[in-house]
C-alpha cells in the first residue's frame, strides 16, 4: 500500500479502473501496534501460538494478506478494511504487493453514461441517514415508503447486490434522489441506482464504514449535494453525492482506537459526529494495558469539515492504577462511547445520544446514559443515567476472568447502543423513547430534564441482548406506537430468543407481544432480533440473526410476509452473494422498494454473507417517483 492513496473512486468515466484521489497511505506500523502487537510482538509473545515479527517477516506480503483474508487470521482481521490488510501485509513482510488489487465489479455493472442525473435529495421521497429524520423515528411515511399493507404479503425479490470481498452485509442503505448509498466492511462505499442496482460509483476508504451515511447540502455549498459518512477510523468524509469525489476529510479523534459506528447528523450547516470504539474487545488478552478512550460528539463544519466544539462522556482522561498480573499497567476512566445517530430537538436546540458503559474503574455519571447536549456549544443540559457501577470489558468473558481487568464479572454490560427517538403525541406534547440491553424501553420527559414518565420491561436482558441497535416510533394519530425488537438469545433454548413487541407511546402498555416459531430442522438457528427495525403505516419489519425477514402486522403482531434471506443470490454485479445473519442496520422502505442487508458477521453472527437485497410488490414494475433535477438554490435538509 506504500506511495498509494487509501481512497479511490470507481466512475463510469474511468470504467472499472483504480485511481488515486486525495488521502494519505495507511500506516502499517500504527495498525500493528494497535492490533496486533499484544499477541505477535517477539519480546511478549514466549507463551503465545502466535507468530513474532521475525517469523512474519520470512513470508510474502501475499502469504500474509492470504491468511488475512481467507486463512488463520481471518476472524482477527474481520473488522479492518481492505486497505487495512494490504497495509499489514506489506508491514509485516516487510515488501511489497506484487499486484494491484483485482477488478471487483464488472464493467457492465455501471449505469450507462445516460442515465439520469441525481434527484433531488429534499422533499418526501427520501430515506436519509440512520432513522429517515433527525428524530431518528424509523417510520416511513406513506409519501416515503410509497407501500400499503395490502402490498406487503407479495413482496418479491427485485434485485441482489454483492459486496466484493466483504465477509459482512453492509450498513444501513440510503436512498435519496433515486440512488442507494451503502458502505461495508472494507471500506466500500457505493452509489447504486435505486431501482436497477447498477453502480453509478464507488469509492475505497481508509477503514471499514459501520453505519449510514447522511446526503445534504451545506449552506456554504448550496449548489452541492455531499454524502457525509465516518469509518472506523474515526474518520470523517465529504465526498460529492453526484460524483463520489472527495471534498473533505478529518480525523475526529486520535485515540488508536477510535471509530465511528454512528451516523453523523445533518443540521442547518452543522455536521454531530458520535464517536465511539471497540477497545474494550481488545482486553480479552491480559497483556493490553486496559484502557483510556472516551466517547464523545463532535459539531463539524459541513461545508469544510473544521471542528466547532468537541464534547467528552468522560469529563478527564484515564489515568494509572494498578497493574494487572501480567504486569500491565491498568488505567481509568474509560468508556461511555457513543454507538448511536444523534437525535437533534430543533425546537430546544438539543442534541441526544445513548452512551456505553465504563471499560475500566472508575465507574463515571454518564455511562449507560441518555444524555441532551445543546446544539449551539455543546454544553451539558441533562443527563439520565439508567445503569450505575456498569464496568465492563471483554475480559469478563475469560474463563478465569483476570481480576484486574474484569473489574466487576457481574456488571451488566447494559450499553444504550440504538439512538433515543423524538416522539410527538396528540396535542404537540413530546416524549423522548430509549431502549438499551436491559431490555427497558423508558419514556422521558425532555421539558423536565429527561424525568421518566414511564419505563416497560420488553423481554430479556444480557451483554449481547435486549434492545441492541434500534426501535421504531409510529406517531400518526391513529397508531402512536413503539416497536421494540430483542437481541436476547439462549443457546440452551433457541426457540425462547427474543421476539417482537408494540408497546403504547403515550403510556408504555404493553399491546402485543410475538415469539419466534420453533427453529424446526433449521442448522443455523439463532432467532434473535438484534437489528434495527422499520415501520410503514400498518406493518414494523424485523430481521433475525439466523436470516429471516419478517413483515408484522402493527395491530396485533401477526405475521404478513417472510422471506429467508440465508441462501445463494444471482447479483446484479456479477459478484458471488450469500445472505445470513441481519444486525445492526434495518430495512429502508422508499418508492415502493424495501432494501435490506443480510449477512452480518460480527459480535454473534451465526452465518456471514455479504447481500444487499431489494423487495417490491410483485404487481409492481416501477414504483420509485418521476425524477427531477437538483435545484442550484435547494436549502440545507
Amino acid at each position: 500500500m506504500r506511495g498509494e492513496s487509501p481512497l479511490r473512486i470507481v466512475t463510469l468515466c474511468f470504467s472499472v479502473t483504480l485511481c488515486a484521489a486525495p488521502g494519505r497511505a495507511q500506516d502499517g506500523a500504527a495498525l500493528f501496534k494497535s492490533y496486533c502487537s499484544s499477541c505477535h510482538e517477539a519480546s511478549t509473545n514466549a507463551d503465545s501460538r502466535a507468530s513474532g515479527r521475525d517469523v512474519l517477516a520470512r513470508l510474502t506480503a501475499e502469504q500474509i494478506l492470504q491468511a488475512l483474508e481467507k486463512g488463520a487470521m481471518k476472524a482477527q482481521a474481520t473488522e479492518r478494511s481492505r486497505a487495512q490488510r494490504r497495509a499489514l501485509a506489506e508491514y509485516l513482510s516487510e515488501k511489497p504487493l506484487g499486484r494491484e488489487l483485482p477488478d471487483t465489479i464488472r464493467k457492465s455493472a455501471f449505469c450507462a453514461a445516460n442515465t439520469q442525473r441525481l434527484r433531488s435529495p429534499l422533499g418526501d421521497g427520501a430515506w436519509n441517514g440512520w432513522g429517515v429524520d433527525v428524530a431518528n423515528s424509523r417510520f416511513a411515511p406513506p409519501q416515503v415508503s410509497r407501500m400499503t399493507v395490502d402490498e406487503v404479503p407479495h413482496l418479491k425479490l427485485k434485485w441482489a447486490f454483492g459486496f466484493p470481498g466483504a465477509s459482512s452485509g453492509g450498513t444501513q442503505p440510503v436512498v435519496v434522489g433515486g440512488r442507494l448509498y451503502v458502505g461495508d466492511a472494507e471500506g466500500d462505499l457505493f452509489a447504486l441506482d435505486a431501482e436497477t442496482g447498477c453502480v453509478h460509483w464507488t469509492i475505497e476508504v481508509e477503514a471499514g464504514i459501520r453505519s449510514a451515511v447522511t446526503v445534504g447540502q451545506s449552506r456554504a455549498r448550496g449548489d452541492r449535494v455531499a454524502v457525509y459518512f465516518g469509518d472506523q477510523s474515526a474518520n470523517v468524509y465529504s465526498v460529492d453525492a453526484e460524483s463520489g469525489k472527495l471534498i473533505w476529510k478529518v480525523k475526529v479523534d486520535d485515540y488508536s482506537r477510535a471509530a465511528i459506528t454512528g451516523a453523523p447528523q445533518l443540521y442547518r450547516g452543522r455536521l454531530y459526529v458520535p464517536v465511539s470504539s471497540r477497545e474494550e474487545s481488545q482486553v480479552g488478552d491480559p497483556k493490553y494495558p486496559c484502557c483510556a478512550f472516551r466517547g464523545s460528539v463532535v459539531a463539524l463544519d459541513a461545508a469544510t469539515g473544521k471542528q466547532i466544539w468537541k464534547t467528552y462522556t468522560i469529563a478527564e482522561g484515564a489515568r494509572p492504577a494498578q497493574k494487572n498480573s501480567a504486569g500491565m499497567q491498568i488505567v481509568g476512566p474509560s468508556g461511555a462511547a457513543v454507538w448511536n445517530a444523534p437525535t437533534l430537538d430543533v425546537k430546544r436546540n438539543t442534541l441526544y445520544v445513548g452512551t456505553g458503559n465504563n471499560y475500566s474503574p472508575p465507574a463515571t455519571s454518564l455511562s449507560d446514559s441518555i444524555v441532551a447536549m445543546d446544539m449551539k456549544t455543546g454544553k451539558i443540559k441533562w443527563v439520565r443515567q439508567e445503569t450505575q457501577q456498569d464496568v465492563w470489558n471483554a475480559s469478563c468473558r475469560r474463563p478465569d476472568r483476570e481480576p484486574a481487568v474484569c473489574p466487576d464479572a457481574d456488571a451488566p454490560d447494559f450499553d444504550f447502543g440504538s439512538s433515543p427517538v423524538l416522539a410527538e403525541l396528540p396535542g404537540g406534547r413530546q416524549l423522548l423513547v430509549a431502549g438499551n440491553k436491559s431490555g427497558i424501553v423508558w419514556a422521558l420527559d425532555p421539558d423536565h430534564q429527561g424525568k421518566i414518565v414511564w419505563e416497560q420491561q420488553v423481554g430479556k436482558g444480557t451483554s449481547g441482548g435486549g434492545v441492541l441497535w434500534g426501535i421504531a416510533i409510529d406517531s400518526e394519530r391513529d397508531s402512536q406506537r413503539v416497536y421494540v425488537p430483542n437481541g436476547f438469545f439462549d443457546p440452551k433454548s433457541p426457540d425462547a430468543s427474543g421476539g417482537m413487541a408494540a408497546i403504547g407511546l403515550s403510556d408504555g402498555r404493553a399491546i402485543w407481544s410475538v415469539a419466534n416459531p420453533p427453529c424446526g430442522d433449521r442448522k443455523a438457528c439463532k432467532q434473535s432480533h438484534p437489528a434495527a427495525v422499520t415501520a410503514i403505516p400498518g406493518v414494523v419489519f424485523s430481521g433475525t440473526m439466523d436470516g429471516r425477514l419478517r413483515a408484522y402486522a402493527v395491530q396485533d403482531g401477526k405475521v404478513l410476509w417472510e422471506y429467508d434471506t440465508a441462501r445463494d443470490f444471482a447479483t446484479v454485479n456479477g459478484v458471488k452473494a450469500n445472505g445470513g445473519s441481519m444486525s445492526n442496520s434495518g430495512p429502508t422502505v422508499v418508492g415502493g422498494i424495501l432494501f435490506v442487508n443480510s449477512g452480518y458477521s460480527h459480535h454473534g453472527g451465526i452465518i456471514p454473507g455479504n447481500a444487499l437485497l431489494a423487495f417490491s410488490p410483485e404487481k409492481t414494475s416501477s414504483a420509485l417517483p418521476i425524477p427531477n433535477e437538483v435545484p442550484a438554490s435547494a436549502q440545507n435538509r
